[in-house]
């Protein structure tokens, strides 16, 4: 089957993106532009543009299955982050790099953190192949972020967390945005964090259920 990509872009745009109140033009446009089906394996190409997440990778060394965050929630989040195009903005967990070509059309630089080296190789090379030149792959544990470029006036997380980091909180710069759903499943809550005089302050913004990103799960404390 030849498929045409484009027009079930157009029809992603028009059915679950402007119907669950995006409307930044940068964005919209972005998500016109990008081959969501260049992001997932040949095998799902045809899957690409449903309104559900994909799983990408099963996980490495126990961590849980990867996802590509289905399109609505993803793009609400960023459109949440208010990015322009002098933002830096940390993109944590961006998989085969969906989120960070998308990122790289609105913002003027964009650092692509993935803890799997497999999924940072394809991101890395589809990102090339779409010349968006202002991403820059690298990889590491996700909750430490990326220290060696911050601050960064932006951070989104590609998946659900139960909480964030204090790393990645300590990475944004002064007026810097950080867009994440806490919780799982139905309880999730996208949430956007503020620096503001040095100080984080969080408010909730949307319902949201998506797919968790492994390496953020809470740690009780052992009471004996």
């Amino acid at each position: 089957m030849n498929a045409d990509f484009s027009e079930r872009r157009v029809k992603m745009v028009d059915g679950q993106i402007r119907t669950t109140d995006v409307t930044s033009a940068p964005l919209i446009e972005a998500m016109l532009s990008v081959p969501r089906e260049a992001f997932v394996g040949p095998g799902q190409r045809d899957l690409a543009y449903i309104d559900e997440d994909i799983r990408i990778s099963e996980g490495v060394n126990g961590t849980g299955a990867r996802y590509l965050m289905e399109p609505s929630p993803l793009a609400k989040l960023l459109q949440l982050a208010e990015i322009g195009d002098s933002d830096s903005v940390l993109d944590v967990g961006c998989g085969t790099g969906y989120s960070a070509a998308l990122l790289s059309r609105i913002a003027k630089s964009v650092v692509a953190l993935e803890s799997d080296p497999a999924l940072a190789e394809a991101a890395r090379s589809t990102l090339s192949t779409l010349d968006c030149r202002n991403v820059t792959v690298v990889t590491g544990p996700l909750p430490q972020g990326h220290a060696a470029k911050a601050p960064y006036n932006v951070i989104v997380i590609g998946g659900s967390v139960e909480e964030v980091p204090a790393a990645l909180l300590d990475q944004l710069a002064e007026d810097g945005r950080l867009v994440v759903v806490e919780g799982q499943g139905n309880s999730g809550v996208a949430r956007l964090f503020f620096k503001a005089g040095g100080v984080v302050t969080g408010r909730r913004a949307f319902n949201a259920a998506i797919k968790p990103l492994p390496g953020f799960e809470r740690i009780d404390a052992f009471e004996f």
